[in-house]
C-alpha cells in the first residue's frame, strides 16, 4: 500500500478552506486541518488541529500533527488570513498586532517548519491564498502583509527550485466562487512544473 501525500490546511474550517479538505481528499490526500475552531473530522485521514496560527504552539502542532499521523509533509496551503478594513489613520496597535501575527508571522513559521520537514523527503509544495488590494476598501494592512507574500513567492521559488520544493500563489479579488478559488489551487497542485507563480482569480477586473 503506498503512503499517501500530505497536505497541512490552514483557515479549514468553512468556505474555501472547508473545500479545500474536500478537494485534496479527492485527489488523495491525508489532510491536517487547522482553524481557529474546527471539529474533529469522522474521516480517519483528516486530522484537525484547532486553534489561531498566530500562535507558537498551534502552528507547532499543525506540523507536527502531520508528521506523527502520517509521516510526512508533501503540501502547506496558508489559506488563514486575517483582513480589516479601516482608514488608515485608524489603525490601532492591535489591529496591526492581529493582523501581522496571522499574516506574517504565521505564513513565516508555519512555512519555515513544513519546508523543513519536505527537505527530508526530496520536495514538495507550498501555496498561499493573499488577499487582493482591489476591493475598494481602506486596506493598508492587507497591502502590507499579504500583498508581500507576492514577493516572497517568487523568492522561495528560486531558493528551493533545485530541491524540488515548488512555491506559488493564488490571489482572489472582490468576491470569486468558492470554487474557483479551490480549482485554481488544486490547477498549482497537479502542475508539477509550475512555481512561482501568482494565480489571480479575478474574472479579469
Amino acid at each position: 500500500m503506498n503512503t499517501p501525500k500530505v497536505v497541512v490546511i490552514t483557515g479549514a474550517s468553512e468556505g474555501v478552506g472547508a473545500a479545500l479538505v474536500s478537494a485534496y481528499r479527492e485527489l488523495g490526500y491525508a489532510v491536517v486541518a487547522n482553524a481557529r475552531s474546527i471539529a474533529p473530522s469522522t474521516d480517519p485521514m483528516v486530522r484537525t488541529v484547532a486553534g489561531d496560527i498566530a500562535c507558537p504552539a498551534v502552528r507547532a502542532n499543525a506540523i507536527g500533527e502531520a508528521v506523527s499521523a502520517f509521516g510526512r509533509v508533501d503540501t502547506l496551503v496558508n489559506h488563514a488570513g486575517v483582513f480589516v478594513a479601516k482608514p488608515f489613520t485608524e489603525y490601532t496597535e492591535d489591529d496591526y498586532a492581529r493582523v501581522t501575527g496571522v499574516n506574517l508571522r504565521g505564513f513565516f513559521e508555519i512555512s519555515q517548519r513544513a519546508i523543513d520537514v519536505m527537505l527530508t523527503h526530496g520536495g514538495g509544495h507550498l501555496v498561499t491564498v493573499t488577499a487582493s488590494r482591489d476591493n475598494g476598501l481602506p486596506s493598508a494592512l492587507a497591502s502590507l502583509t499579504r500583498g508581500g507574500l507576492d514577493a516572497v513567492t517568487r523568492s522561495l521559488a528560486a531558493e528551493y527550485a533545485s530541491q524540488d520544493i515548488r512555491v506559488n500563489a493564488v490571489t482572489p479579488a472582490h468576491a470569486p466562487g468558492d470554487g474557483d478559488v479551490v480549482d485554481a489551487i488544486v490547477h498549482l497542485e497537479t502542475a508539477e512544473l509550475v512555481t512561482g507563480a501568482v494565480v489571480r482569480v479575478d474574472g479579469g477586473r
